[in-house]
């Protein structure tokens, strides 16, 4: 492959959440290791939001705080930049704004991950902006209920991507029209991730989520009302832990004392997410220290059969972490028994404890070989760059 010159646009010192750096730090360094010269770039004018304060504000310094040390970690010093477009004089750090606009007249190509990035003036000086969609649905129900702001937005981009990875095939029913979807995948550089360690004794079956979101990425669409948040989801499934026979742990926290009551009286334990949020080595730490993956997806991705599959699922594969997860329609392209359960009812939870705990050190290597095999960076980010011509 030709070495090209990348931008990775998103938002993870915008919104410096441990899931949300290691999404955008796995592009980085896929990109990288095929030998391409990558920088980073957010050029916002959204307020940033620091974790340790729980505040959204106009004071940038974690943010930049949060690139200087990760681009120590991963290897893209003095190849980023913060740039502050919420306020009038738009100061830029890291590299210069005259740096930042050289970069979008010549990249090759800019990858906006989540679909994050504003389209400003001096950005749609490049006509190849890749757009990665992470949430699927959410988009294209915009445009076909007639929404012009998506359709002129998405329509900037030189190509589409989505994890809704079924979405233009006849099991979901999600529009595409009058754009090309193409599908991909979150990418995980897996030697980060891997162990040959088996979890220790009394290891449980683990998530990280965000309990208390808000209700504004529903969609109301052709009759029907479909959820963004998991918490609904999980609470249906709230008798899964003895079902299975053993605790489920989640890293969140739920603030409704009823609901946690609830929770605790069917098994469920919990820890706090707080330093994990802050802190993307201890995230790290949590996954590869749990004995596997119990969770759910949204309501969203559930009902309308998107094929989409957790990045942070996909940590856990490569960390040679069994993970059992509810079916979107993924297993069409992978998981599904060894190492990676799909599931629609409750006895579906609870016999694939059972089969873990039948020969955990199969299911364990079928957890990492599923993660090398459909989520290595160097072959999700490879394979998005050749459908998008680049």
């Amino acid at each position: 492959m030709t070495r090209k010159r990348i931008v990775v646009m998103g938002f993870m010192a915008n919104c410096p959440i441990a899931g949300v750096v290691w999404q955008h730090i796995h592009y980085i360094v896929g990109l990288q290791r095929l030998g391409h010269e990558v920088y980073y770039i957010e050029d916002s004018a959204r307020l940033p939001y620091d974790p340790t304060t729980y505040e959204v504000t106009n004071d940038f310094s974690y943010a930049l705080d949060t690139l200087a040390r990760l681009s120590r970690q991963f290897g893209f010093e003095e190849r980023w930049a913060f740039c502050a477009r919420y306020l009038p004089e738009q100061p830029c750090h890291g590299l210069s704004r005259t740096k930042v606009l050289e970069l979008y007249r010549t990249a090759d190509a800019i990858l906006n991950i989540c679909g994050s990035q504003e389209l400003n003036d001096d950005l749609r000086a490049c006509e190849r902006i890749l757009y990665v969609e992470s949430d699927p649905g959410v988009e294209q129900i915009r445009v076909d209920k007639g929404d012009a702001e998506a359709r002129e937005y998405l329509g900037r981009h030189h190509a589409l991507f989505t994890f809704g990875e079924n979405i233009g095939r006849p099991e979901c029913p999600l529009p595409t029209e009058p754009f090309q979807w193409w599908p991909t995948r979150q990418p995980v550089v897996t030697d980060f991730w891997k162990t040959d360690a088996p979890p220790l004794q009394g290891a449980l079956l683990s998530s990280v989520a965000n309990w208390n979101t808000s209700g504004l990425k529903d969609i109301e669409w052709r009759g029907e009302h479909y959820l963004w948040s998991k918490t609904l989801e999980f609470l249906k499934f709230i008798e899964a832990p003895i079902r299975a026979g053993e605790p489920f742990q989640l890293a969140t926290s739920v603030k409704d004392l009823e609901t946690t009551e609830r929770l605790l009286a069917h098994d469920w334990r919990f820890t706090s997410p707080d330093q994990l949020s802050i802190d993307h080595d201890l995230y790290r730490e949590f996954l590869r220290n749990s004995k596997g993956e119990f969770t759910v997806a949204k309501d969203q991705y559930v009902r309308l059969n998107t094929g989409w599959f957790s990045d942070r699922s996909a940590c856990y594969l490569a960390a040679g972490r069994p993970v059992i997860t509810q079916e979107t329609g993924f297993t069409r392209l992978f998981g599904g028994r060894r190492g990676l359960f799909a599931f629609r009812t409750i006895d579906e939870i609870a016999e694939a404890v059972r089969e873990i705990n039948a020969d955990y050190a199969t299911h364990s290597r079928a957890a990492y070989e599923i993660a090398v095999e459909h989520f290595e960076a160097t072959k999700v980010v490879g394979a998005l760059l050749e459908r998008a011509g680049i």
